[in-house]
């Protein structure tokens, strides 16, 4: 007669490995990490805008990247959507919109970086992450996705919050500086990047996604501020660590992290996600650039939070 088996009930750990072999986990935390970076990018941008300016900053946050960036691409090589190394080419196609994407990211970090010299870090921050409103009604209009009923209240939720962050300053000022129409010109840039990343990276890896685009971005990024006759050099050792920091932290580690992550998440949900970055540049702005924190930018954050939750509870 055969023995009868039972199965053993699985530890700790082999739940916790098969829970991190979730492609939908690993994309989730690699979106936490990405938004913690780039939370700092208006830190980074603020303290190097002493001496450089705002495209100026923008150059070299990209051509670091892609320096930094160029020795892994070259070592791996194009790789396919799953990880795994493919010996073809990347196509023209391919290459072609993922120059596009870079073009798009390069048209708003300049605007949104610019803006930081006529407004302040939080309120850039915010307007520039609208673009959650136009990725989501893109994905609808152009993609055909169908958003939940939840998915959008969680996001006018989260705007919401976002706006209180900055309500104060909003309500002081009713009119729009030019600052601020310069971060609402960013967001559309970011939103189209998003939108583009979404689609490209169904057909790429995030290292050739990162340095291609990455690349193409510094080209338009170097035309813009040699015309514009900016400086490029003779910057303090100060200057140079923010740029350094801005590259490293905020491009190469956080948009890895979100790269990586939109190849597995829908862009209006990874976009709500990154309304987060607001709460997170508000709280550092306390401690680094000495801005105050108040009852109405807490709650706000609050806010954000039950959004982005109530986004992500049922997916």
């Amino acid at each position: 007669m055969a023995e009868s088996t039972v199965s053993a009930p699985p530890d700790a750990l082999s739940v916790h490995q098969a829970r991190m072999q979730n492609p939908r986990l690993k994309a989730y935390l690699a979106l936490a990490v990405g938004v913690i970076c780039i939370g700092f990018s208006a830190i980074f941008t603020k303290w190097a805008g002493e001496e450089a300016s705002g495209s100026v900053s923008a150059f070299y946050r990209v051509a670091i990247a892609s320096v930094v960036l160029a020795v892994p691409f070259a070592l791996q090589g194009a790789r396919s959507p799953q990880g795994r190394a493919s010996s073809r080419r990347l196509s023209p196609s391919i290459v072609w919109l993922t120059a596009l994407a870079g073009i798009f990211f390069a048209l708003d970090l300049a605007l949104w970086n610019t803006s930081l010299e006529f407004t302040s870090a939080a309120n850039a921050t915010l307007l520039g992450n609208t673009s959650t409103l136009w990725v989501s009604i893109g994905a609808t209009l152009f993609f055909q996705e169908k958003l939940r009923r939840t998915f959008w209240a969680g996001m006018l939720l989260a705007l919401l919050g976002a706006l209180v962050i900055v309500g104060g300053d909003i309500f002081e000022h009713p009119s729009l500086g030019w600052g601020d129409l310069l971060a609402i010109g960013s967001s559309l840039f970011y939103a189209a990047y998003l939108l583009n990343t979404q689609k490209v990276r169904q057909r790429t890896g995030t290292l050739s996604f990162m340095w291609l685009s990455s690349v193409s971005a510094t080209v338009l990024l170097l035309l813009y501020v040699l015309v514009m006759g900016e400086q490029l050099l003779g910057f303090s050792e100060e200057t140079w660590q923010a740029l350094a920091a801005l590259a490293l932290i905020s491009h190469v580690l956080g948009w890895l992290a979100i790269n990586y992550a939109l190849g597995h998440l829908p862009a209006p949900l990874a976009a709500v996600s990154l309304l987060s970055q607001p709460v997170i540049t508000a709280i550092v702005a306390v401690p680094l650039l000495g801005e105050q924190l108040s009852l109405y930018q807490i709650g706000g954050g609050l806010l954000v939070l039950l959004g982005i939750y109530i986004v992500n509870r049922r997916v």
